[in-house]
This record gives structure tokens, C-alpha cells and sequence, in this order.
């Protein structure tokens, strides 16, 4: 009887162990199952599994990415020492290699056991459970090792119970990388999020910088659009660009905006006075909320004007190694609340500097058109004064002319006719010289007239037959409908001159000139035939291009480029045709309804 109730007694004691297993079995698999936090996730592990195995303490091995090396987090009384093994290295790394389960009553007899952290820490090491963790691909992750259970040695039941708590703390301490790394992306995800946001928007201010810039027509405006622009998308309320001046060395306002815009724009600043002439000569950007506690400041400067800015934000307009001038933006405003205290930050003052590198390119870019136009100017006037002197040659010729039968006429009638024909060679000449400084000022215009077309070719065979004298040359006249046309009277009689004597010049034995007009729909047809040896061929593909000529003597190869441009001006068309058989025939069309007298 006595024996069966200590038998009964055990059992109950069995049962009541096992109830305890369970339970914190139970009590480890929900904390598993809630714990993200990786390293409180093993320190829990550890606890557990020390308390359910009833060893004295326990350690927890993780494998690295690179599966080379195996670290630990160890309970060793009061403190916690951290291990470092190589996989195949001591007990652990053997499991971790072979993959099998190690169960030692006692560590020292075992070779693979190292003693050296026994030694270390005045730790005795006896018995030694120690398995492989697998995760849920059976790869294995780490090992799980408990050390020196209270009674005796590990037995099979510790064994499965082992097991149970590693698979659960592999898919435990899995599921938690997984976590931390889903968080580490949505992280890096808000993040790239965010720049490519603020990208975009860059984007979008450099987009609209470059659409003011291709709006505006001269550097002004151009620096006008781009200040209106930057102060809108910085939130300033005033601002100005200023650029240093080659010659004298200081800052010119090119524009300026806000209150006191006006004024600002009527002075120049030394280089290096205030915070713009400073930010201009040292090439570094200027950040300053309190500008009157700044001694960059030109307090003298701003009360002349009348300005007491709060805030200040100015960036160097740089272009390689050369500093053109600065940006300057004043009294930052809140475009939600209107908020006029919180001044200038670091973002504003990235964004002021990705505006002021694109000004930079434009300002540079304004420069090199203008300097661009200017020498194309030149080059053009100095052919259009090769072209009057070409073409100078005519009415002077045709005013000795007239001059000598002026002189040698005793008719009093006859004189005053030529004294009128000399007025309008005179006009001519004077209608040149003022196209060349028309031209220099940036003016191109034409003197469209009311003409007679009839009179008017007349006039010019006389002169051409008075030009022409001596050299064989037989000039016929056909003028048919319209008489009445619009178009630059003194042009259009530099064109006939030109092409009457290219063709003279070609026919150097002698020859036919006609002159021909007729009306062909809303057109006026002008064609002029010779029946000269024709254009070489090699000429004819470049006939109009400046400085042409086929060797003739006296020639400039001027005659027909100028022929060209004058028909371009009228919005006409030139077409040559010619052929040694045939000769040259130069057809010119120029638009009857487009223009009117006095248009």
C-alpha cells in the first residue's frame, strides 16, 4: 500500500512537470510569435529555454549572411559575453556543419569542446546538449546549445523537448528578419519616395526656368522672368539679379522686383559691399535671417532706399571659374499661412542655388547671342558696304554722264531735266547709305512706292543704255500689264542694274538684253534674257552665294547676292536658267496684292 502511494505520488509530480513544460512551451511560442525586435527576441529565447530544459544556462547561435561564421548571445551569470566561432569550429560550429545533434554527459572527454572560455570566465562546464536550428526551407540557420542540466546528464525527452523550442525559435527568429527587413524597405521606399519627389519637383523648376527662358526676347527679360519665377517658388517677396560689370568691376541690378524694386534698379554696388556684393566676389552662398545683425549688411544702402528686409537668401551666379553676379531674395512668406517670421531655410537655399546654376548657363548663353548677333552684324554690314559700293558704281557713272551733258547743253529746259535726272541718281546713292545704317541699328525696312511700271523701266533702259555705251550692247524693252505695282522703287532699280550689267560683263563681244514685264495671276513676272555664252556649270549651283564670279574682269561676285536679297525682302523669288545655246534667262516674281503704298 505504501509503495502504491509513493507511486501515485510521482506520478502526480511527473504530471504536474509536464503541465509546467507545456505551459511554457505555450507562453514561449506566444512570445515568439509577438516579439519583432531581434535582439530581445533572443535574449527571450535564451530564458525560456534555460528555465524549460532546467540547465543552468544556455546559448543561442545565429549563422552570418555569408554562412561563414556563427555568433552568439550568452547568459553567463550577471553579464552576457558574445561569441564568435567558425562554422565547423567547437562544438556549435560541428553541429552547424554536420547538421547532427550532440549529447555529452561530460564536455571535457569530447575533443571537439574548447575550454577556453571556461577559462576565461571560471565557468565548469559538464554536460552538453547542443542541435542545429533549421528554418522553414530546412536550412540550417544557427544551433541552439544548453549547458549543464541540474540533477544529471541530458536524457532523449530533453532532446525532443530541444528540438521543439529550436524549430520554434528558427521559424521565431525567420519570421522576425523577415519583418525587419519589410520595415528597412518601407523605410528605404519613404525615402526614395521623398527624393524622387523633391527630383520631380526640381525638375519641375528647372522646366519652368527653361520655358521663361525661351519666352524672353533680350538678357532683361530673361533675368525678369527667371526673378519672378524664383521668388514664386522659393515663397520670397522681393528679390533682384544683379551682374558684374567688365569694365568698372561692380554690380549692375539688372532686375529687381518687390516694393523698392524701382529704386534698387537706379544704383550699382561695389563689389563686395553688402550681402550681394559679398556673396559676387567670394562665390559662396549667403543664408542670413537676421541681416541687421550681420556685418555684411550695407545698413547704409538699405536705409537710402528705404529697405529693411527681415530675411535674406543670395547665391553666386557662377559659370566655371567665373562669377557673373549673384540672386538675391528677400523676407520669406508661408504661401499657406502667411507666416512672415520663420525665414529662409537650408531647402530654400538648395533650391535658390539649382535656380542660380541655371540662370548662369542663360545669362552666359544672352551673352554669346548678343555677341553672336553683333559680329553676324558686322560681317553683314561690311558686305552691304561691299554691295552699295558695287553698286555705287551705277548712279555715278550715270551722274558724270548726265553732268557732262549737262554741261555741255545750252537749252535751259534740257538743263533742268538733267539737273532732276542728277537729284535722283543722288537719292539713290543716299537711299543706300541709309539702308547700310538701318541695318547697324538693327532696322530692315522697305520704302514700298506706288510705281508706274512702264515709266519706270524706261528710265532704267536710258540710264543702261548711257551705262552700256561703246560696248555693243542692244537692250529691248517689253512691258506688259500691270502698269500700276508697290514695291521699293531704288531696290527694285539696283536689282535691274545688277543683272543688266552681269550680263553685259558675260558678253563680252556684244549681245541682246531684254527686259520683260507681264502679270502672271497676282504676281508681277520681271524677266531678263541675253543671249550670251550662258553660267559655267560649276557656278550654277552657287550663283547667289556671296563673292561668286566666273573670273570676269572687275568682278566682285557681289551682284547677284545682292539681286537675291532684294527679292527675299520683297517676299519674292529669283530662278535662273541657262545654257550656252540659249543663254541666261533670270526670272524674278514678286507678290502684287501683298503690299501697298504707304504699307
Amino acid at each position: 500500500m505504501f509503495t502504491e502511494d509513493i507511486s501515485k505520488q510521482e506520478l502526480k509530480t511527473q504530471l504536474s512537470a509536464e503541465k509546467k513544460k507545456l505551459a511554457l512551451v505555450k507562453e514561449v511560442g506566444r512570445a515568439l510569435s509577438s516579439a519583432m525586435d531581434l535582439d530581445s527576441l533572443l535574449t527571450l529565447i535564451m530564458e525560456n529555454i534555460t528555465q524549460l530544459m532546467e540547465a543552468d544556462r544556455s546559448t543561442l547561435y545565429l549563422r552570418t549572411d555569408d554562412g561563414e561564421t556563427l555568433w552568439s548571445r550568452m547568459a553567463q551569470g550577471d553579464g552576457h559575453i558574445e561569441i564568435e566561432l567558425k562554422v565547423g569550429e567547437g562544438l556549435a560550429g560541428w553541429v552547424v556543419s554536420s547538421g547532427e545533434l550532440v549529447n555529452i554527459p561530460d564536455a571535457y572527454t569530447d575533443d571537439r569542446f574548447q575550454p577556453a572560455i571556461d577559462q576565461q570566465t571560471g565557468y565548469k562546464t559538464t554536460s552538453i546538449l547542443c542541435l542545429p536550428m533549421r528554418n522553414h526551407g530546412r536550412d540550417i540557420i544557427g544551433a541552439v546549445q544548453v549547458l549543464n542540466k541540474k540533477g544529471g546528464p541530458f536524457e532523449k525527452e530533453d532532446e525532443s523537448l530541444l528540438e521543439a523550442l529550436a524549430g520554434q525559435a528558427a521559424i521565431a527568429i525567420e519570421n522576425t528578419k523577415l519583418y525587419q527587413s519589410v520595415v528597412a524597405k518601407n523605410a528605404a521606399l519613404n525615402i526614395t519616395q521623398i527624393e524622387l519627389k523633391q527630383r520631380g519637383f526640381e525638375l519641375n523648376v528647372l522646366y519652368d526656368i527653361e520655358r521663361e527662358m525661351n519666352g524672353a526676347h533680350d538678357l532683361d527679360e530673361l533675368l525678369e522672368r527667371i526673378l519672378k519665377r524664383a521668388i514664386k517658388i522659393v515663397g520670397a517677396t522681393a528679390g533682384s539679379i544683379a551682374l558684374r560689370s567688365k569694365r568698372l568691376g561692380d554690380l549692375r541690378f539688372h532686375t529687381t522686383a518687390g516694393d523698392h524694386g524701382d529704386q534698387v534698379r537706379r544704383h550699382r554696388i561695389p563689389l563686395g559691399k553688402g550681402i550681394i556684393g559679398w556673396v559676387a566676389a567670394q562665390g559662396e552662398a549667403a543664408l542670413v535671417n537676421l541681416p541687421e545683425g550681420d556685418d555684411r549688411h550695407a545698413t547704409d544702402f538699405a536705409n537710402l532706399i528705404g529697405v529693411q528686409p527681415r530675411h535674406i537668401l543670395c547665391c553666386p551666379l557662377i559659370l566655371g571659374q567665373e562669377v557673373l553676379g549673384a540672386i538675391e531674395l528677400m523676407d520669406k512668406i508661408d504661401p499657406v499661412t502667411k507666416d512672415t517670421t520663420k525665414g529662409f531655410d537650408e531647402d530654400d537655399l538648395k533650391l535658390l542655388q539649382l535656380i542660380a546654376g541655371q540662370t548662369s548657363r542663360a545669362v552666359q548663353l544672352a551673352r554669346a547671342n548678343i555677341e553672336r548677333e553683333n559680329e553676324n552684324r558686322l560681317a553683314t554690314i561690311g558686305q552691304m558696304m561691299a554691295g552699295v559700293l558695287h553698286d555705287l558704281k551705277t548712279p555715278m557713272t550715270i551722274v558724270q554722264w548726265y553732268g557732262d551733258m549737262m554741261a555741255e547743253s545750252q537749252d535751259e529746259h534740257e538743263r533742268q531735266k538733267f539737273t532732276k535726272l542728277i537729284k535722283r541718281q543722288f537719292e539713290l546713292m543716299d537711299g543706300m547709305t541709309r539702308e547700310v545704317l538701318a541695318f547697324a541699328r538693327g532696322e530692315s525696312r522697305l520704302l514700298i512706292r506706288k510705281v508706274h511700271i512702264s515709266r519706270f523701266l524706261k528710265e532704267i533702259v536710258d540710264q543702261l543704255e548711257h551705262e552700256l555705251a561703246g560696248q555693243n550692247i542692244n537692250i529691248h524693252l517689253e512691258v506688259n500689264k500691270p502698269d500700276v505695282v508697290y514695291f521699293d522703287e531704288n531696290k527694285i532699280m539696283r536689282l535691274i542694274h545688277n543683272l543688266a550689267r552681269n550680263a553685259a560683263q558675260a558678253m563680252q563681244d556684244g549681245g541682246n538684253v531684254t527686259i520683260a514685264s507681264s502679270q502672271d495671276k497676282d504676281l508681277l513676272r520681271l524677266e531678263f534674257k541675253d543671249d550670251g555664252p550662258g553660267i559655267p556649270t560649276e557656278l550654277q549651283g552657287r550663283l547667289f552665294d556671296p563673292f561668286t564670279t566666273a573670273g570676269k574682269k572687275g568682278g566682285t561676285g557681289l551682284g547677284l547676292a545682292i539681286v537675291k536679297k532684294i527679292v527675299e525682302e520683297h517676299q519674292g523669288e529669283i530662278v535662273c536658267t541657262s545654257s550656252p545655246e540659249n543663254g541666261t534667262v533670270f526670272e524674278v516674281t514678286l507678290p502684287l496684292n501683298i503690299y501697298k503704298a504707304g504699307q
